[in-house]
This record gives C-alpha cells, sequence and structure tokens, in this order.
C-alpha cells in the first residue's frame, strides 16, 4: 500500500490556536484510530520557533490518493478549519522503518 506525507499549516488569523484547541482531543482520537486501522503510520505537530504549534506533519499508508482525500475531508482539523494550506505527496517509507506499517 503507498504511503503519503501531509504537510498541513494551521490558519494564521487570531483565532486559529483557539480551534486547534477546540478540535485538539477529537484529531488524537481520530489519529489514534487511523493508526490502530494501519492507516497512520506517523503524525507529529510543527512549532515555530518559540514552540507554539503552527501545523502538522502526518505520514499515512492508504490505498490510493482518493482515499487520502476522504479520509482528510473527515478530519476534525479540516472540519474545524485548523489546517488552512495542506499539501499531500506520495511517498515510501524506507526499508528501515517498514515496522511501523501495520498489516
Amino acid at each position: 500500500m503507498p504511503q503519503f506525507v501531509i504537510l498541513a499549516y494551521d490558519a494564521k488569523d487570531e483565532d486559529a490556536m483557539e480551534r486547534r484547541m477546540n478540535c485538539r482531543t477529537a484529531h488524537t482520537e481520530a489519529m489514534a484510530k487511523a493508526r490502530a486501522n494501519g492507516n497512520m503510520i506517523c503524525g507529529l505537530a510543527l512549532l515555530d520557533d518559540s514552540g507554539k504549534m503552527i501545523g502538522s506533519n502526518v505520514i499515512v499508508n492508504f490505498p490510493s490518493r482518493a482515499d487520502v482525500d476522504a479520509w482528510l475531508a473527515c478530519e476534525p482539523y479540516v472540519q474545524g478549519n485548523v489546517w488552512d494550506n495542506i499539501t499531500v505527496l506520495p511517498a515510501k517509507i524506507g526499508d528501515s522503518f517498514k515496522d511501523l506499517i501495520k498489516g
């Protein structure tokens, strides 16, 4: 199954951090579910120089780009208008990290 890298930057308006924090529990639950079903490989928060969260980097495992897009459409940070600028790139996990892929 192909992997994809998602680079998602948060919106920059004055309410962006509040939206992020309001959606955070639903987001982490969605990520845990994706990890449990084998779609999530790794995720992390992107930080600015002061340590403030400004986005996310996620590595996922889906059959197709269409499946990634369908998953993103339901993702709480997308639905909650937290992520403003999202890039999805096809990727391939290195042999040294194949153990991170479930199934």
